[in-house]
């Protein structure tokens, strides 16, 4: 019985911390940047990917975007396949992003829409 409830006490206490790690994740931003495949223009990925490259006080910053329901349309639709890094297209991107393995990762809530500015 002892046993039992040390292993309900932890799951408990693991269960608070895995909850206040995925609220500092889950918020929601939006990025306007440079998309470039990350495979074709960029040769960092083995295969297409969209990246949105931020420039913000000079630095810049590479945000991977996950495939979901808004990738296709946003790859083929909108050229960021057929850009190159000297004309890249202009986009806006509304979603959740978390860092992996020192990249930051966007999922798309959002359509892809191009930012004409």
């Amino acid at each position: 019985m002892r046993k039992l409830l040390t292993l309900v006490a932890c799951g408990v206490l693991f269960a608070g911390v895995s909850a206040l790690h995925a609220d500092d994740k889950g918020k929601k931003v939006t990025i306007e940047g440079e998309g470039l495949c990350a495979k074709c223009a960029l040769k960092e990925a083995k295969e297409c990917q969209n990246a949105v490259i931020v420039t913000k006080d000079g630095k810049k910053t590479t945000y991977y975007l996950e495939k979901n329901e808004f990738f296709k349309d946003a790859h083929q639709g909108l050229g960021i396949c057929q850009a190159k890094k000297d004309s890249p297209v202009k986009v806006k991107v509304t979603g959740t992003v978390v860092e992996k393995e020192g990249k930051k990762l966007l999922t798309p809530t959002e359509k892809i829409t191009k930012n004409d500015d």
